[in-house]
């Protein structure tokens, strides 16, 4: 399983249940990190998606806890144990948690790779993921040139879990 998220200089991730910036460079590729594959999100952050639909060209899972969930294009799960358990019937690096927070700092640490966009700039947020940089278990692979979009400067960094 694998985690793709957007955060600022103080990881903070979105506020009042939207993204803290729309970077259409960041859009594009979170699609091409995520299209063909299994994402793995909250019901809230299924609500923030464009018409709260599931995502086209990938099959969704969500996560709540209303057992009477039933959208169209998506998979429930009602908790972590069986979040896993559907998870496992696929291959690892197809699963793409996309969030919220609650289930980026649950499983975090069970990533094999975090692809995270570092916005350089302070947002006011109310979610919030933990450092990676803090998790000795984590590496900074790869990082893209600094981009910019409307005023602000981001950079795109994979994460790998040394073995």
């Amino acid at each position: 399983m694998n985690m793709i998220v957007a955060a600022d200089t103080n990881w903070g991730i979105g506020k009042d249940g939207q993204l803290l910036a729309h970077l259409s460079g960041d859009l594009k590729y979170f699609k091409e990190k995520t299209l063909g594959k299994v994402v793995v999100m909250g019901r809230k952050t299924l609500e923030s998606l464009p018409g709260g639909k599931p995502l086209s060209g990938r099959t969704n899972i969500v996560l709540t806890s209303d057992p009477d969930f039933d959208r169209e294009g998506c998979i429930p799960v009602h908790s972590m144990e069986e979040l896993r358990e559907k998870c496992s019937e696929y291959p690892h690096d197809q699963v793409m948690i996309i969030g919220g927070a609650t289930l980026y700092n649950a499983l975090m640490e069970e990533c094999e790779s975090l692809f995270i966009t570092r916005i350089y700039k302070e947002f006011s947020a109310d979610a919030y993921i933990k450092n990676p940089d803090m998790l000795p278990q984590y590496k900074v692979v790869w990082k893209s040139e600094m981009k910019e979009e409307h005023g602000i400067q981001y950079r795109f960094f994979e994460y790998k879990r040394e073995r």
